[in-house]
């Protein structure tokens, strides 16, 4: 192994998946995991007839940094790799790509919409794999693509269906699956195990050597003290308790301390409250609540100017909404206090004392001529933009010579980044014509810059694999891991409890590992077994939940304005996707905006233009016109922008698989046989 480059612990942890075991390997972040597949891989393939090897990953920017960085270079010369994600046009002829290929590298959702296609060129069965690595494997848990993958081979593997491919599970941070105690946590990791099917290994014999080519960053608590004064916030909360007392609430309703998460539950509920009993009074200020606590936090975070502006943009889209008292009350509330409010906003004296603590964090790290990179994770899409926003205008990161730029999940929206743009990022702060990432949580997993030398998280709370997997990002050596909290707050709290856990899941997993061979096989087996029967029950209840009202007995109904507008026989699902309605009547409910732009096509559809509702100045979005097969033009629903009136009462659901009646599956056909007769022969 030696002339591959393996260091001896990682000879360690890859001997018995030479042997053909299923393994997981626990190494820490650096620790070199996916070297060690590769050395698998090239094994595998050295020593195997047929051999076909498919590596998973969690996010799209990993198969490509996979295949460039790793798999490439060592096997490329010999072997046929191909990297396979969302915007690969290969996705859709994935089935021929695996038959041609040696090796490929894709994202999890992709293995998994070709294992369920009926159409040829794309379908794969799990045994034409002979080697499955799953990368980040800790997320194959609950209902994650990865576990519905393992579950497919756990149930062929109960039922003596093969062959199946050997399992290689990469992590370094299994966790302890929310578990404070020692037997609860070695749960969780037999869980993972029975999973993947697999046992789990880690260095026993080199902790020496590991320890020394994969230094820990130096962490630092980077503690503030409260603000003296608040005035900002101080006005928030009194305007809140001013919509407390409008509303009148009821002697069983209890809301928690304002400006928390906890708040911010209660008035997701207590919104859906207000639906259920037809209260829309209670329903919109359960509404604008949540928007004010929204603020709050902002406010604790970072700038006042960023909380005020969220709640200006939030009015200036509500005033054109209006259609009743409550609306009117509730608009003209922020509009009386809408100049105090900004003026406290700009003023320094009560500035949010953390971004001053951050920008110090930032000006050890970046000093003229020193070159440094680093990544500053923070908790949602709204607040790294703020953030990066603020880096851009400060001078004395400017003066620094800071270049910062965002790094957000994939997706649809103005606060969602393409998968291109996701790539090119990485690209640029890999190279360094950035010098920091400013980040969500996708960036935690996998990045590998081994120039970064420094980690920041700010205002996350994030359970220990998150903080596990956010301090791997530092490679470089004299490293900084930095946390900025609040002194005593909640930040600083959980982060020393991560670190308890951490602790804790490394003594599950000993456990576990010293358990005997016949008695882990005898436990795995029964986990699963257990799995199985759960499932079949959960597919059963899903089935009773579905047909426990027909779609004509249940009535659609606008979320804002409560006006009844669809049945829920008018709505069918098209390409296990797309829930449109399908009744020309539903026409005369809706308006239409503007174009919606999607960063990528799409194979058999197009998006149209935005819909919400025409009752009024009620105005609801409710979702998105879409353009099937050239030919059907459809209303396409979110189901959250509405209420379902049912039988047993009114609901509410935050998906459509949470709906109870069953809904068809649209026919192209159909639909033009009643629309377009004259061109059906």
């Amino acid at each position: 192994m030696a002339d591959f480059g393996l260091y001896n612990y990682q000879e360690e942890v890859v001997e018995r998946a030479l042997q053909g075991e299923n393994i997981i390997i626990w190494l820490p972040t650096g620790g070199g995991k996916t070297r060690a597949a590769v050395y698998v891989a090239k094994k595998h393939l050295e020593n195997t007839p047929q051999a076909k090897v498919v590596v998973l990953a969690n996010k799209v920017h990993l198969v490509e940094q996979h295949y460039t960085k790793e798999f490439k270079p060592h096997l490329g010369h010999d072997y046929t790799l191909v990297p396979v994600s969302g915007e690969s046009e290969v996705k859709d002829f994935f089935g021929k790509v695996v038959q041609e290929s040696d090796v490929v590298i894709c994202t999890a959702q992709i293995l998994y919409n070709a294992m369920i296609s009926a159409e040829e060129h794309k379908h794969i069965e799990l045994s034409d794999i002979t080697l499955l690595i799953v990368d980040e494997c800790h997320h194959t848990h609950k209902e994650s693509v990865y576990n519905t993958i393992m579950r497919c081979y756990v149930e062929k593997k109960l039922n003596g269906e093969g062959p199946l491919p050997q399992i290689l599970g990469l992590t370094a941070s299994p966790g302890t699956g929310g578990a404070k105690s020692l037997a609860k946590a070695v749960d969780h990791v037999l869980q993972i195990c029975a999973n993947l099917d697999s046992a789990i290994v880690s260095t026993k014999n080199c902790v020496p050597e590991l320890k020394k080519k994969v230094p820990r960053p130096v962490k630092t608590f980077d503690i503030v003290e409260n603000r003296p004064e608040d005035p900002f916030g101080d006005r928030l909360k009194g305007m809140m308790q001013m919509v407390h007392e409008y509303m009148n609430l009821a002697p069983d309703v209890a809301l928690r301390e304002l400006g928390t998460q906890e708040y911010e539950a209660d008035v997701v509920v207590l919104e859906q409250r207000g639906v259920r009993e037809d209260n829309r009074l209670l329903a919109q200020c359960a509404l604008h609540l949540r928007q004010y606590n929204d603020a709050l936090l902002i406010n604790d975070t970072l700038r006042m100017v960023d909380a005020y502006e969220s709640l200006e943009q939030f009015y200036i889209m509500k005033s054109t909404k209006v259609i009743d008292g409550t609306d009117d009350f509730l608009v003209q509330l922020f509009f009386e206090n809408q100049v105090h409010l900004r003026k406290l906003a700009k003023d320094p004296r009560y500035e949010n004392p953390k971004m001053a603590k951050l920008e110090s964090v930032l000006l050890k790290q970046f000093r003229p001529g020193v070159q440094s990179r680093g990544i500053l994770f923070s908790k949602t899409r709204k607040s790294i933009h703020c953030l990066n926003d603020w880096v851009l205008t400060n001078r004395g990161l400017q003066e620094a010579g800071v270049k910062a730029d965002i790094l957000t999940g994939a997706g649809n929206g103005s606060t969602y980044m393409t998968q291109r743009e996701q790539l090119a990022t990485i690209k640029q702060f890999r190279q360094g014509s950035l010098n920091l990432l400013i980040s969500t949580t996708v960036g935690e997993e996998g990045i590998d810059i081994p120039e970064c030398n420094l980690v920041v998280r700010y205002g996350l709370l994030t359970n220990e694999i998150a903080q596990q997997q956010a301090r791997g990002r530092a490679r470089a050596v004299d490293s900084q891991y930095s946390v900025v909290a609040l002194k005593g707050g909640r930040e600083e709290r959980r982060e020393i409890t991560n670190e308890l856990l951490e602790e804790l899941t490394a003594e599950a997993i000993a456990q576990v590992q010293d358990m005997s061979i016949q008695g882990f096989r005898r436990k795995i087996a029964e986990i699963q077994e257990e799995a199985v029967l759960k499932r079949r029950m959960a597919e059963r209840c899903k089935i009773i939940k579905k047909s426990r009202h027909t779609a004509a007995s249940v009535q659609l109904l606008c979320r804002n304005c409560f006006k009844s507008v669809a049945s829920g026989s008018d709505i069918q699902l098209i390409d296990n996707a797309h829930y449109v309605n399908v009744n020309p009547d539903f026409e005369k409910h809706y308006k239409v905006g503007g174009q919606v732009r999607l960063a990528k096509k799409f194979q058999d559809w197009e998006p149209g233009r935005l819909i919400s509702c025409n009752n009024g100045n009620c105005n609801k979005d409710w979702g998105f016109e879409i353009k099937y097969k050239e030919v059907a033009l459809l209303p396409n629903l979110a189901i959250n922008n509405f209420a379902l009136e049912t039988p047993d009462g009114r609901m509410t659901a935050k998906k459509w698989k949470n709906v109870q009646f069953t809904v068809e599956d649209f026919s192209f056909q159909q639909y033009c046989q009643k629309n377009f007769p004259d061109l059906i022969d």
